[in-house]
C-alpha cells in the first residue's frame, strides 16, 4: 500500500512533464492517433495543445515507428516505447524512466491522445490539488454531468467525489455504472481521463497488479484507489471530445472548425 513516506518530502515547487500515449492498434478506430483533422493528424494537435498550457515539456510516447516519425516531422519530441506494454500508464513510465532517469520532473501528467480539442488551461487546474494538499499522490479532472443520458451511458465514467471546495474534490470511486435512483437529485460528475502523478506514485502504480475493482470496472484508477493512494480532482468546466469512433471524430472535427 503507498504510504505518505513514500512521497517525497520538502519537495520544491513542481516541475512537471507531459507525457502523451499513443498506439496505432485501437480496436474502434484503427490508427486513430494519425486521423487528420484539417490537415493535422489528431496526436499532433493534442502535442501543440499540451505545448499552449506552457506547464513543462512535452513528449509522445510511441509504441510505433511511423507514430514517432510523423510527431518529430510536425516539429514535437516523441520516444520510443515497448510496443506489448499493457496500458497508456506502463508507456509513459517507460518514456518517462528514458528521458528522465534522474527524476529531474517530479509530476508526470498524461495526456491521451485521443483529445484534440481539449482546452490547454486545464493541464494546469490538473496540478491545482497538488498545490492545495500534498496529501494527493495523482490528481484528475471532472465536470459536472448536466445531460441526464450520460448518467445511464457505460462509456461515460462518473466519479464519485467528496467535495472540498468549489474547485477540488477527493475522488471516492469511478463507475461505468447508473447511480441508484434514491441518489439523481444528487450532483455527478464526468471523468476526464487526464491524470498527474507524482513520480513516487506512478512507480508503485505501475508494480501493482490489476486489482478486483479495477478488473470489475475496467478502470484502471481503481488499482490506485485500492492500494489506498488518493486521488484529488479539479472541477472544471469546459470538456474535450474523446475520439473513439467514426462518429466522435467528426464530432470533433466539427466542434474545432476548419
Amino acid at each position: 500500500m503507498y504510504t505518505p513516506e513514500m512521497q517525497q518530502q520538502g519537495e520544491p515547487s513542481m516541475n512537471p512533464i507531459i507525457m502523451i500515449p499513443a498506439r496505432l492498434n485501437s480496436v474502434r478506430l484503427p490508427k486513430k492517433v494519425l486521423a487528420d483533422i484539417h490537415g493535422t493528424p489528431m496526436i499532433c494537435r493534442v502535442a501543440e495543445l499540451a505545448t499552449q498550457s506552457h506547464v513543462g515539456p512535452v513528449y509522445v510516447a510511441c509504441s510505433e515507428v511511423e507514430v514517432k516519425e510523423m510527431v518529430e516531422s510536425m516539429g514535437y519530441q516523441a520516444v520510443m516505447t515497448d510496443p506489448n506494454l499493457p496500458s497508456g500508464t506502463d508507456r509513459i513510465f517507460e518514456a518517462v524512466q528514458k528521458v528522465d532517469p534522474t527524476k529531474k520532473f517530479d509530476v508526470v501528467i498524461n495526456v491521451q491522445g485521443d483529445l484534440p480539442n481539449f482546452d490547454p488551461l486545464i493541464l494546469k487546474d490538473l496540478l491545482v490539488p497538488f498545490e492545495t494538499n500534498p496529501a494527493y499522490q495523482i490528481s484528475t479532472l471532472c465536470f459536472k454531468i448536466t445531460n441526464d443520458d450520460d448518467l445511464t451511458n457505460p462509456n461515460v465514467v462518473k466519479a464519485i467525489l467528496s467535495k472540498k471546495t468549489d474547485a477540488i474534490a477527493e475522488s471516492l470511486y469511478f463507475t461505468r455504472a447508473t447511480p441508484p435512483a434514491s441518489h439523481r437529485e444528487g450532483t455527478f460528475y464526468h471523468h476526464v481521463g487526464i491524470y498527474a502523478y507524482r513520480r513516487a506514485a506512478l512507480d508503485r502504480f505501475v508494480t501493482l497488479p490489476p486489482s478486483p475493482l479495477e478488473k470489475q470496472e475496467k478502470l484502471e484508477q481503481l488499482r490506485a484507489l485500492e492500494d489506498g493512494m488518493r486521488i484529488g480532482a479539479a472541477l472544471i468546466h469546459s470538456h474535450p471530445i474523446s475520439v473513439d469512433t467514426v462518429d466522435d471524430l467528426e464530432r470533433v472535427r466539427d466542434a474545432i472548425g476548419g
